[in-house]
Parts: C-alpha cells; sequence; structure tokens
C-alpha cells in the first residue's frame, strides 16, 4: 500500500518547509520555529476554501508541526477544534516523519457573513463555542492519548497556550501567521509558528521568572510578516530576536504535504457499508467515486473490486 503523495521530502538542513527546536544561550527557556512554504500550499490549494478559512487550517499545520515535531516517538500528533460556528471541524495531521495533512469543514454562506469586518476573523469567530483538542498517537500496540481544552481566546495560538497551561502547566508563548504571499515564482500561501516555553526552576537554577519576562517581552516583537517572508532564514530570524543573548537552530526537519490515502485505503472503507448502500454509490457509468478530504484525490473504483473479507 502506498500512501498519495504531493512532493518529495527537502535535503538534510532544509532553509524551508521545516521544523527546528533552538535554544537561547544560557537561558532557561526552549523553542521551536515551523516555516511552511510549498507544503502549506499543496495543502491549501487542494481546495477552494475561502481565505478566512484556508488562514485557519494553515494555522493548525502549523501548530501541528510545531508540537509535533518535538515528539521523542514514531507516531502522529493530530490537532483539531470543532465548534457551533461557520467552521464546524479543522484538523491537522503531522507523522514524525514530517508528512502533514489538513482539512476543513464549514458552511460557506455563515463564513461569508462571518467575514464581513475589516479583518479577517479569527478562531473564535469561525469556530464558535467549542474544544481545542490534541491527539497521539503512537500506533495501533498503544492507546491514543488526548487532550481537551475549551477555546478559549480569539485565535489558536490562544488556544494553545491555553491547553498547555491547563493540561501540562507548562507556561507557553505562540505565534501563528498564515498568508498568500508574492515571490518570482508567483503567488502562494505561506505559514509559519514559533513557540517559546519557560523550563522550570530548581535548586540549581534558581528562580526563572525574569528570564521568561525578558524572553516574552522579546518574542512578542515577532511580526507575521517576519514569520512568512521566504527571503528571511530561520537563523537570521531567531537572530533578530535573540542577537544580544546567542541563539542557535537544532534538529532542523523537512516537512512535505503528504496524505495517507491510498486506493487500498478507500476500497477497505467502502467495505464497511452494507451491500445496499454501496449499490446506491454506483453512478451512471458503473463506477464508485470516494473524494479524499484532505487531499482532494478522486479515486475510481469497480464495484466487484469491493468484498468483504
Amino acid at each position: 500500500m502506498t500512501d498519495h503523495a504531493h512532493a518529495s521530502p527537502s535535503p538534510a538542513n532544509p532553509a524551508d518547509d521545516l521544523a527546528a527546536a533552538f535554544q537561547i544561550e544560557g537561558w532557561p527557556v526552549r523553542g521551536r520555529l515551523v516555516r511552511l512554504g510549498e507544503t502549506i500550499d499543496a495543502i491549501l490549494s487542494a481546495h477552494n476554501y475561502p481565505e478566512p478559512v484556508a488562514a485557519l487550517l494553515g494555522e493548525a499545520c502549523a501548530l501541528a508541526a510545531l508540537v509535533g515535531s518535538s515528539l521523542k516517538f514514531e507516531g502522529r500528533l493530530i490537532v483539531q477544534a470543532q465548534g457551533d460556528g461557520p467552521v464546524r471541524y479543522v484538523v491537522a495531521d503531522y507523522d514524525t516523519r514530517g508528512h502533514m495533512r489538513g482539512y476543513c469543514r464549514f458552511d460557506e454562506d455563515e463564513v461569508a457573513a462571518a467575514s464581513q469586518g475589516f479583518a479577517r476573523p479569527g478562531a473564535r469567530s469561525l469556530l464558535g463555542q467549542g474544544v481545542f483538542v490534541m491527539t497521539l498517537d503512537r500506533g495501533p500496540d498503544f492507546e491514543r492519548t488526548q487532550g481537551i481544552t475549551p477555546i478559549e481566546g480569539e485565535s489558536l495560538s490562544l488556544a494553545a497556550e491555553h491547553y498547555f497551561q491547563q493540561s501540562e502547566q507548562i507556561p507557553t508563548k505562540v505565534r501563528l501567521s498564515v498568508g498568500s504571499v508574492v515571490t518570482e515564482a508567483g503567488a502562494g500561501w505561506r505559514a509559519g509558528g514559533a513557540l517559546i516555553q519557560l523550563i522550570a526552576g530548581d535548586a540549581a537554577r534558581g528562580s526563572t521568572e525574569e528570564a521568561w519576562d525578558r524572553s516574552r517581552a522579546l518574542f512578542q516583537t515577532l511580526g507575521d510578516d517576519e514569520l512568512l517572508d521566504p527571503t528571511i532564514t530561520p537563523e537570521t530570524l531567531l537572530f533578530r530576536l535573540f542577537h544580544e543573548d546567542g541563539v542557535r537552530l537544532e534538529d532542523a526537519r523537512a516537512l512535505v504535504a503528504q496524505c495517507r490515502c491510498s486506493r487500498d485505503r478507500i476500497a477497505g472503507v467502502l467495505t464497511s457499508f452494507k451491500p445496499e448502500e454501496r449499490a446506491e454509490m454506483v453512478e451512471a457509468d458503473g463506477k464508485i467515486r470516494v473524494t479524499c478530504e484532505y487531499c482532494a484525490t478522486v479515486y475510481e473504483l469497480e464495484p466487484e473490486e469491493i468484498t468483504a473479507d
């Protein structure tokens, strides 16, 4: 069985479409940085999303890569949020090979109504009352672990900060940015994200509150344009933020848009339907067509291909 791929992973030490850790010299603070170019453009361009919906999905993908790239085991991190607003559901799926996918389910008319103002509607306006969920999937031999918090604040950044505070008691600051950027190659979606977390004080380290206040103040100066600009390297971006103290990028890994769908998986799902239900799916030309919600690939199957074991 092969997965449906959109692109090939970048080489070692990628300059774009990457997730990396960073360390500020001598500070009790750890951080991560994500830059997404072709990867996020492939995910968002697979569907004709309204601009606010695409931006929300792009933020979810950047957040999934920020958190997922820190995992110490093989598996997947799934970031999702769902509510009673114009966007019913947003999900971003990151696996530890750097493969990413995501999609949104939404009501087009309700999104249009929510987008009448001057500013792009944020997560709370789009999702309404609902929950923010992070799920760790370590494979079939382990139970999934899941953390759930209410959606609080207007952005997914705030929802993630609240999640870490509530679920793990780790002071965390998150910045996420998504936009269409014009380069020599043309216009395309880009996304970026950054995260810093406080390492708790201990007898040897002493109080870390002063360093946390300082790092938060510097982090707050990070602009959306800096996160999105492909001409600014990750190293340059971090140097601008923390240049007085020294900062180094570590463990950069490539990210790529790659769905987990396949012909075999689709056929397997269809076997779960009753024969009469499958009969209703057959189109005029005698084929069953299924479109992957994530990557929009259309699979054509002959009814006789689908046989329950």
